[in-house]
């Protein structure tokens, strides 16, 4: 299909009113990533009590949390990577299956060495479905409300966050395998699984960017029709054949390739796409902000119930006031919503960071419980508020031939940072106490909205079309000067 072809289905997809159809793609992906989010967060509550069954030191569980990282910082790549190469949604829910079967292994295994080896999995399936599912969201949503639904998906995925709290509270105290109990929930993701497979077509932008013409077509038409859209599109196909072949004509991108669709295949996206022109100004302004965000974000919600243990509080204290502050968590994300698709997402991170900043610090030097959860309330709703921010903008700047591979690799990048952060925060904790910890975060969470004032492109209420054309201008000049 030619850029215009492509730019005209976009336009079409623009256009939608929010139907059945994308209340049916959020529920399925927020879903998911709620159980995904469970998983993720788990540890965080379940570690204190390790610490006391199997006699784990602060290094060993670093070690666990930095290999989960590594096992996202793998996910992370292979899923952008996979989902560019073969398609979004086989991607996504490949890692669904590998998750799901780690998540199983993490409620069985006896030892340390087995749960960093469990763990590195689950991360591994988790972020591989999670930066897919962030692609998918943004290229099938009206500009319009891109950013509103990529908000509902995270306030519904923030909720795995209390949900994993206050089982940690709830159940690890009281039973010596309850912290496995807490592992077992991120079962519950296969259902959300299934509805995955059941309501989420491929993704018709990628279909086009494959040069599958019809089959994106069919997809859009499909789309159009469960919105109760009529367009000329709709009612006469330039090829004179049927158009009503509904959903699954788009699950059938998944299979083999005609001949028109061999024919028009354009290179596959590598890595080293992201170092070469453009796109690398792209892709550096988007893994600065991933990097600084997600290690602040991570640090924060890893590693507040044990460091508030090691501060002196009771396990019981510690859990509780955790899962208090976990709780407001998805509240944040709600908070965003009025305001994400209108005002312009990189001076809204900018106020977000320093606001983060301001809170983390009085969070480290409070002792007060009463503080403590007023500060840690405000600090996860200020985390929650910016991370669809984050997500839908690292989406809006990537062309379709890399925007899996593009978003994903940055996202996995941070992962390689936070594998060597937990040594970090256990080394400012020992070597300069508890506020330090904070202090460092504080400085983090201004970082990537610098970033994105300073040097990103503008996206808000834009076209994803429209939105990847500044950051493509300059080599289209040069490629015309030169021809």
């Amino acid at each position: 299909m030619t850029t215009t072809g492509a730019s005209a289905l976009g336009a079409r997809l623009d256009r939608l009113p929010l139907g059945p159809f994308h209340r049916r793609l959020v529920i399925a992906l927020a879903g998911m990533i709620l159980f995904e989010w469970v998983e993720t967060y788990s540890f965080a509550f379940v570690a204190p009590v390790l610490r006391t069954q199997w006699g784990l030191s602060l290094s060993g569980i670093a070690a666990i949390v930095g290999i989960s990282q590594l096992g996202a910082f793998t996910g992370g790549i292979a899923g952008g990577y996979l989902a560019d190469r073969i398609g979004r949604r086989r991607t996504m829910l490949a890692f669904v299956t590998v998750y799901c079967a780690a998540t199983a292994l993490c409620i069985a295994v006896q030892n340390p060495w087995q749960l960093m080896a469990a763990r590195f999995a689950a991360h591994l399936g988790a972020q591989g479905m999670a930066v897919v599912a962030i692609v998918v969201l943004t290229e099938f949503v009206p500009a319009a409300a891109r950013g509103r639904l990529q908000t509902y998906k995270v306030a519904v995925g923030s909720l795995g966050i209390p949900i994993a709290a206050w089982a940690g509270y709830f159940l690890v105290p009281h039973w010596t395998w309850g912290w496995r109990l807490v592992f077992a929930l991120g079962l519950f993701g296969v259902v959300f699984a299934w509805l995955i497979r059941r309501w989420v077509p491929e993704s018709p932008r990628w279909l086009a960017s494959r040069g599958r013409t019809e089959r994106a077509e069919a997809v859009v038409r499909e789309i159009e029709r469960q919105c109760g859209v009529t367009s000329p599109e709709t009612e006469v196909r330039t090829d004179g054949t049927d158009a009503g072949q509904g959903a699954d004509a788009g699950h059938g991108a998944d299979a083999g390739h005609g001949a028109e669709d061999t024919a028009r295949t354009p290179p596959r996206a590598r890595i080293r796409h992201l170092l070469a022109g453009a796109d690398r100004r792209t892709f550096l302004i988007i893994s600065a902000m991933w990097v600084t965000g997600l290690l602040t974000y991570s640090a924060y919600n890893t590693w507040t119930p044990t460091l508030l243990s090691e501060n002196g509080l009771e396990l019981d204290d510690t859990l509780l006031l955790s899962a208090a502050l976990a709780t407001a968590a998805p509240v944040g994300a709600l908070i965003a919503v009025p305001f994400i698709d209108r005002w312009d997402r990189r001076t809204t991170q900018l106020a977000l960071g320093l606001l983060t900043a301001v809170t983390l610090v009085l969070f480290g030097l409070v002792r007060s419980q009463a503080a403590i959860v007023v500060l840690g309330c405000a600090a996860s709703l200020l985390f929650q508020m910016a991370v669809p921010f984050l997500q839908v903008y690292s989406a809006e700047v990537f062309p379709t031939r890399i925007r899996a591979l593009g978003s994903g690799t940055a996202n996995a990048l941070s992962r390689i940072f936070n594998f060597a952060a937990p040594a970090l925060v256990a080394a400012l904790f020992a070597g300069l106490g508890y506020t330090a910890v904070f202090v460092f975060l504080a400085a983090l969470s201004l970082v990537g909205g610098c970033v994105a004032v300073a040097f990103g492109p503008r996206t808000t209420g834009m076209s994803l079309e429209d939105a990847t054309t500044p950051a493509h201008q300059s080599v289209t000049t040069k490629e015309k000067a030169s021809s």
